[in-house]
């Protein structure tokens, strides 16, 4: 039976990408039964006598999978973030940090228009770029004129299904349009009122870019911690989860234990003070969500 990756879906169609070209399928009727919903992104077996007449047999086991944009086996994801306009937002890329982790998707940080910074914006915003890599995270820095950035963009997504994300108004849109000319995505100016960009957008689809696939849909899916352990939180922030056996208490929030490793590291200068508050806020969002359900 050939195998083949959902490359579209719409329409009820799901198009699907094999050697021998694209083939419009329907999942079987029994998906529903089963409570199987195929996603772009998704590994399907299917059969075919035609390129438009294909039925998706199977649904391959998921190494995960968003919400919004409704993908499946997503490599990595690229977070873009603005240095200005609108301000750089630490505490937003930490809470989309915290759920590409827990999805299991190597987070890429790009902190886009570095040109328009002054020179007191650009001395901080490369203070928290150089935190950032301290922490493991590749970070690169790109200008509006970002067609000098395609060439490494094109090595990045070498054999990988890429999602993007991050700060609405930033460039996202801009970045896919300048990867795919043809995908004339909206980019309305950011609503100054608001202090947020607009972005509609009506299927999701992978598109080819270099030797990889990208997701032609800024977004990502709900930012709030509903899945999210109080436990399992600071396992989602590398520089912490890296020193919990450090800790003296077995299931230590790193809040008011003795002999917590972390609150160490914090003290140390080892930790980044910032990402430690925002640990800490997150955690109390949790134990807030926790009590209203």
């Amino acid at each position: 039976m050939p195998e083949g990756r959902i490359i579209k879906a719409l329409a009820g169609f799901y198009y699907v990408s094999h050697e021998e070209g694209i083939f419009q399928c329907r999942g079987r009727g029994n998906f529903r039964k089963r409570k199987i919903s195929p996603l772009v992104g998704d590994w399907v077996e299917f059969e075919s006598s035609n390129v438009t007449d294909g039925y998706i047999l199977d649904v391959s086991e998921r190494k995960n999978e968003l919400v919004r944009p409704p993908v499946a086996n997503i490599d990595q994801a690229l977070l873009v973030f603005s240095a200005v306009e609108p301000a750089f937002a630490p505490v937003l890329l930490d809470r989309f940090l915290v759920h590409i982790e827990q999805n299991h998707i190597h987070p890429v940080i790009v902190v886009s228009k570095m040109d328009l910074v002054s020179d007191e914006e650009k001395e901080s915003i490369e203070e928290y770029m150089s935190m950032y890599r301290d922490i493991g995270y590749e970070v690169i820095p790109t200008s509006t004129k970002a067609a000098a950035d395609l060439p490494h963009f094109h090595e990045l997504f070498k054999d990988k299904v890429t999602v993007f994300a991050g700060q609405s108004g930033v460039g996202k849109s801009s970045l896919l349009n300048l990867i795919n000319p043809e995908l004339n995505l909206e980019t309305n100016a950011i609503s100054t009122h608001l202090g947020r960009g607009k972005h509609t957008t009506r299927h999701v689809e992978l598109i080819p870019f270099g030797e990889g696939l990208v997701a032609d849909t800024p977004g990502f899916s709900s930012l709030d911690f509903t899945d999210i352990s109080t436990e399992d939180l600071s396992r989602l922030f590398p520089e912490m989860e890296s020193r919990l056996d450090g800790c003296k208490f077995r299931g230590c929030t790193h809040t008011s234990e003795p002999k917590c490793a972390v609150k160490t590291a914090v003290d140390d200068g080892e930790i980044h003070k910032g990402r430690y508050d925002n640990y800490v806020s997150f955690l109390q969002e949790i134990k807030e969500q926790k009590r209203r359900y």
